[in-house]
């Protein structure tokens, strides 16, 4: 599959969880919510790692890192992201979780020993200010109160989780291991972290028998999850962490697209600005210089 496909599903996917979360926060336990998700993920993942003949046995080392990958990809930072939830509005939480774009630019730097280009830091940073400019009326009403600031710590910490977990992907992938293998097993390790969080939390094993709620987890599970994590990781194989995480950026806009249509949102001057900025940042990060282009077709 071409990366452009990988991309345009992974932003357009998760361009539609953050609505989908919404449903999921209530009457189950966070952690009991994130770990349903991955329960059911897993399994298919599994099952299609089979059909793939995908190799499922690792290495004890091996299975350290995709325990590394499990909880800060699978488990931990969703985890985080449902708790900030209480404090911080959606608009907030999408405008924190696109600076995993630089994030994942500084661990692969310190963690991988990869040098991003400067242009795909400019481009990141342009996008982080255009996510911004879309939810400036957010950003503009955040009070560093006790509750404000606890939320912002909580989703910094989840969008940390999430850029080293892309390292630990990219590292297994440096390794030549198979992606969806090592997908399911991350996924596996994650719904256990959070099942073990859980009875350690005394949280009561509760399920939400409502449409809403089952829905939004099977698509959570199946689309945002299944689909989007698979396209997502490959192409971070493909691309390097850096540029793959431009998604974080560039998904934000979906979401509001969708919220233009389901809740009304208006849209303003400022925002259509971001809009502008996130695009152009977009174009930065992964189109190729054409010079560069050339000389990839002579080698």
């Amino acid at each position: 599959m071409f990366n452009s496909s990988l991309y345009g599903i992974t932003v357009l996917i998760w361009g539609t969880t953050w609505i989908a979360i919404s449903y999921q926060v209530g009457t189950v336990a966070p952690e009991l919510s994130v770990g349903y998700r991955f329960v059911i993920a897993a399994a298919l993942v599994f099952v299609w790692a089979i059909i793939l003949r995908q190799s499922l046995r690792f290495a004890w080392r091996t299975h350290l890192l995709l325990a590394a990958m499990g909880l800060c990809l699978f488990s931990v930072n969703f985890y985080l992201f449902y708790q900030a939830a209480a404090y911080l509005t959606s608009g907030l939480l999408a405008v924190v979780f696109s600076t995993a774009s630089v994030m994942n630019i500084v661990n692969g730097r310190i963690l991988l020993g990869r040098r991003s280009e400067p242009r795909t830091l400019l481009g990141a940073l342009m996008g982080i200010c255009g996510v911004a400019l879309m939810f400036w009326p957010e950003v503009q009403s955040f009070d560093l109160a006790d509750a404000g600031v606890a939320g912002l710590l909580l989703s910094l910490g989840g969008t940390f989780c999430f850029s080293l977990g892309n390292i630990a992907s990219a590292r297994a992938q440096a390794q030549g291991l198979p992606v969806i293998s090592c997908t399911a097993w991350g996924m596996a390790y994650g719904a256990l972290a959070m099942c073990a969080l859980a009875l350690v939390n005394g949280a009561e094993v509760t399920f939400d028998p409502r449409p809403a709620y089952v829905i939004s987890l099977l698509h959570l599970a199946v689309f945002g999850s299944v689909l989007a994590f698979g396209a997502y990781l490959t192409l971070l194989g493909r691309i390097g962490a850096d540029r793959a995480a431009y998604a974080t950026v560039l998904f934000p806009l979906v979401a509001l697209a969708i919220s233009t249509v389901v809740e009304n949102y208006v849209w303003t001057p400022t925002a259509l600005v971001g809009v502008v900025l996130v695009l152009a940042g977009n174009l930065l990060v992964l189109l190729r210089p054409r010079a560069k282009v050339r000389r990839a077709a002579a080698e």
